[in-house]
């Protein structure tokens, strides 16, 4: 694990922004503007995507994806200016909330300044044709870190967008070179210490394939050496499969409690239903009492939460990554109070420094359990259907159920389990 990360990440609330989809102006002054309202979620840390120039060549849909950048250097002008982008950064400290950037140091668009300037820096196939040495990314070219003066550049890139944000959320992390990060890690502890690392790293089948391939994938344990948080694809696929039944509740807790001492003490997990790469929960949950389950149950997990702007509002629609698709930031189900009274709740430190325990209480209802001292908070969540007793074992009394504040009555071990999430307890 890198040292030092700060298991507090474990108490924050990502919010993850596509700035071109956020509104209809698709502009960092939009996203500005509505920066209240994202706070009031509990938000503490927002992860603003892409905002560098997109190349033309090959370019994806008619804006192109903003994955495949241009200019590592630059700001996207349909976005606004490099004026725009620091008073965003500004106000989002000004409002207690802290910014990560999206860094994409796989690949360059095929027209990408970088290429123009130093073309020995890119990956070549055997025969000599620039692209891509694992999946079918038509609109970008790989990099090849075997240069090091591109470690030399990259770095220097990651200093000059440190001076206006406190961390960065690295794309495809696993297939750029350990010891690069370890080293911009390093270097960057210098010149601006405490900044976030946040990395993109795969799930078990895509790791598979590239090292089958003949290329390197860094598993999550690896990446744990330079890097805060990674995401949560390592369990993903048994999520889903949890969710549809096909999975045990108690499979599902053993997985989750075998990722516990699997990695590092000081592990950071990024949970979360979707974000801009994944189904929306909307799509793949489509009962709103099982989707406000899982929300509970992804933000009560240990690790930062992530919020994917529109879940929020129970948005069924994924955004394009590739056209002007503006996510929909209103309607009848919103989940605004719920998010935040689960985020006022995982602020509290005992979902950093707390014991964890997860397990099955029957076939439809898991619970998870941090105790710390003399504090134990408890959290009941339904993957399927469920009305009946549960048993828990909270002195019998009137807990008020932090998930929609309603009472829950314990009697002889037991409570009345009506459907919806319960998180009761003594902190």
């Amino acid at each position: 694990m890198a040292i030092g990360t700060d298991i507090k990440l474990r108490q924050q609330l990502i919010y993850s922004v596509f700035t071109r989809n956020y509104s209809k102006q698709g502009t960092f002054k939009a996203v500005q503007a509505d920066l209240p309202r994202i706070k009031g979620l509990g938000t503490t840390i927002i992860w603003l995507m892409p905002i560098q120039p997109i190349g033309l060549k090959n370019r994806k849909g008619t804006l192109g994806s903003p994955y495949a950048i241009s200019d590592y250097r630059g700001i996207n002008p349909e976005l606004g200016t490099m004026a725009d982008f620091i008073a965003l950064t500004k106000e989002i400290h000004a409002q207690g909330m802290q910014v990560m950037i999206d860094v994409v140091y796989n690949h360059t668009s095929p027209d990408s300044k970088l290429l123009r300037d130093h073309p020995d820096w890119f990956y070549h196939k055997p025969d000599g044709r620039l692209g891509n040495r694992v999946a079918d990314w038509s609109d970008i070219i790989d990099l090849d870190y075997h240069q090091r003066d591109l470690w030399d550049y990259q770095i220097q890139t990651l200093k000059q967008w440190a001076d206006y944000v406190d961390g960065f959320r690295c794309d495809v992390a696993p297939l750029v070179p350990l010891d690069f990060w370890l080293t911009a890690r390093r270097e960057l502890a210098k010149y601006k210490p405490g900044l976030i690392w946040l990395a993109e790293t795969n799930g078990p089948d895509f790791i598979k394939q590239v090292r089958e391939a003949g290329f390197d994938d860094l598993s999550d344990s690896e990446i744990y050496q330079a890097f805060d948080l990674t995401y949560d694809y390592d369990v993903l696929e048994d999520f889903r499969a949890t969710v549809k039944g096909e999975r045990s509740l108690a499979e599902f807790a053993r997985i989750l409690m075998k990722q516990d001492v699997t990695y590092p003490k000081n592990y950071v997990k990024m949970r979360f239903l979707e974000n801009h790469d994944v189904p929306r929960a909307a799509e793949y949950l489509p009962n709103p009492q099982i989707r406000r389950n899982m929300l509970a149950f992804s933000l009560f997990q240990k690790g930062a939460g992530l919020i994917y702007n529109g879940e929020e509002f129970s948005a069924a629609h994924l955004p394009s990554l590739f056209e002007s698709d503006p996510i929909e930031l209103h309607g009848a189900t919103d989940l605004s109070g719920l998010i935040s009274r689960l985020a006022a709740l995982k602020h509290k430190p005992v979902f950093s420094t707390g014991n964890y325990t997860i397990q099955a209480e029957n076939e439809s209802v898991m619970s998870v359990t941090y105790t710390d001292d003399s504090k134990k908070i408890v959290g009941y969540f339904a993957f399927s259907p469920f009305v009946g007793e549960v048993d828990c074992q909270l002195p019998a009394g009137d807990y008020q159920n932090a998930s929609d504040q309603t009472m829950v009555v314990i009697a002889d071990s037991k409570f009345k389990f009506t459907g919806e999430p319960v998180i009761i307890g003594t902190i």
